[in-house]
């Protein structure tokens, strides 16, 4: 595991890519010493957040990039809000999705994740020993699932393994994801889309109908959309397109399921410090990603996970579907 050091939490642990909400970094300030020698961020000239890197497959790995992403933090407060669930999360070997399943385990949750087999077997590894670390006692041992979400056989074997271990599904978060920049509409092929919607939408679909004969009353589904849905992104024309039929899908499954007492939502993520960014863009645009936003830096897949956290907890977000939450660092958007 990518950690240098360990810190007390809970009678448990978090790893040192945890982080305190109070203390994240401006994109042009640095760590120095104040008053009784603390230390505080301070402005630098730099306006840089990130070293230059490169990923050149998809999908991205956490453990190799500069700096890893912080799935934890410090500050975060877990209350037993999943006690006795079981949540089932896409994509949860890095990224926002290794955030969620590690707050998920702290707050009482059996967990499940997925991620790409021959791809994402390290990261896969890392978040299973994190979850095992940060999982309560009554929870039973988390599983790592390794397929490919794009084929509705591939979902349903998913979630046979799920419900066989387990024997339900409360919680279901839809949150595989990738994206590929191209200049044009011409540079995208007929695979490229097809890839590109198996894996961003279509898996939305088969695991959900899936998912759904394992679901009761109380249960709750949320589905990872972009800020790039609301303000679209001319170099992501097919991510972007995914993304608008994540909300659509959301929207229209919340009324669906509304009699029978599930809940469904979304979270719609700015830019977000995971492994999709260097495995997508070119050094030059990774090294200044996020500056955009008011906020003026990429937030930490931490600093997302809370959102879904909330939507999932029946005691905070009773009165939820149908919406989507935006975490994005400021950008105003018609949500």
């Amino acid at each position: 595991m990518h950690v240098l050091g360990r810190l007390a939490y809970s009678s448990r642990t978090v790893s040192s890519a945890s982080l305190s909400f109070s203390r994240l970094p401006h994109r042009s300030c640095k760590r120095e010493k104040g008053r009784g020698g603390k230390l505080v961020w301070v402005r630098a000239m730099s306006t840089d957040q990130f070293p230059r890197q490169k990923q050149e497959t998809q999908p991205g790995k956490e453990h190799v990039m500069d700096p890893i992403p912080k799935f934890a933090s410090s500050d975060y407060k877990p209350s037993n809000k999943f006690r006795g669930k079981v949540a089932l999360i896409a994509g949860g070997d890095s990224g926002i999705g290794r955030a969620v399943c590690h707050c998920f385990a702290l707050e009482g949750a059996t967990v499940a994740f997925t991620y790409v087999k021959g791809q994402e077997e390290k990261d896969a590894q890392d978040t299973l020993q994190m979850l095992k670390e940060a999982k309560t006692d009554e929870a039973k041992d988390p599983i790592s699932i390794a397929t490919d979400l794009g084929f509705d056989e591939n979902c349903k074997r998913v979630v046979d393994e799920v419900v066989n271990a387990y024997g339900r599904i409360d919680v279901l978060i839809n949150n595989a994801a990738e994206q590929y920049e191209s200049s044009t509409i011409e540079e995208i092929d007929e695979p490229r889309l097809e890839r590109v919607f198996r894996t961003n939408i279509f898996s939305y679909f088969f695991l959900t109908r899936h998912a759904l004969k394992h679901m009761k009353e109380g249960s709750s589904i949320i589905n990872t959309t972009s800020v790039n849905a609301y303000k679209g992104n001319a170099s992501l024309l097919d991510y972007t397109a995914t993304k608008g039929a994540i909300v659509a899908f959301t929207r229209g499954l919340a009324l669906q399921l509304a009699q029978k007492g599930i809940r469904v939502n979304g979270v719609a993520p700015g830019p977000i410090w995971t492994p999709l960014i260097p495995a997508s863009f070119h050094e030059e645009k990774t090294q200044k990603f996020g500056e955009e936003v008011p906020m003026k830096r990429a937030g930490q897949p931490i600093e997302v996970a809370p959102s879904y956290v909330f939507l999932a907890c029946n005691h905070c977000s009773s009165y939820f579907t149908g919406q989507v939450l935006h975490p994005n660092g400021g950008a105003i958007v018609n949500a």
